[in-house]
């Protein structure tokens, strides 16, 4: 190909923007009535245009026509995916469920691991008491009756677990 030849090229395409634009525009504003949105998908419709040898075609019209309602539909697919959407966060909201943050997932993933340091830094028996009584959701009274230990011994190894625990984690950022 020649410097003339893309000049010319250049030229036809140019003549093929001229020539489509207002046609164009015109077919958008009548299916989606908003003059943004008509440019918009006037815009792209030319950049897809310019892109292409439509004029080796035999039908360009049909073609051009063709790829215009495609750019429609796909419009169509993706306001309505973002309605959905919408609407999901909205009964999400309506819930008092709050999204899914990553930030968040971090930070919390974080404050448990160093919780879980904190409960392994206590005493053995300390640790087994509090976690049986807090994981387990046992009475104190069926824990004492388990480890053979008065009920008030299990009262204070859980206290002081609670204490120790509290303030551990009022040390975090």
């Amino acid at each position: 190909m020649t410097p003339a030849d893309d000049r010319d090229s250049a030229l036809s395409r140019s003549e093929l923007g001229r020539q489509w634009r207002p046609v164009l525009f015109a077919y958008f504003l009548r299916r989606v009535r908003d003059h943004a949105e008509a440019e918009d998908l006037t815009q792209e419709m030319l950049v897809r245009l310019l892109g292409m040898e439509v004029d080796e075609l035999d039908q360009p019209e049909a073609y051009i026509f063709r790829i215009a309602s495609n750019l429609l539909a796909d419009r169509a697919r993706r306001q309505r995916a973002q309605t959905q959407f919408m609407e999901i966060m909205k009964r999400v909201e309506d819930a008092d469920v709050d999204p899914i943050d990553a930030f968040r997932i971090v930070v919390g993933r974080t404050e448990l691991e160093r919780l879980e340091a904190h409960i392994s830094a206590l005493p053995k028996l300390t640790r087994a008491l509090f976690l049986v009584f807090r994981l387990e959701n046992m009475t104190q009274e069926q824990i004492a009756s388990i480890y053979g230990i008065s009920t008030r011994s299990v009262k204070r190894h859980v206290a002081r677990a609670m204490a120790h625990l509290m303030r551990e984690m009022e040390k975090m950022p």
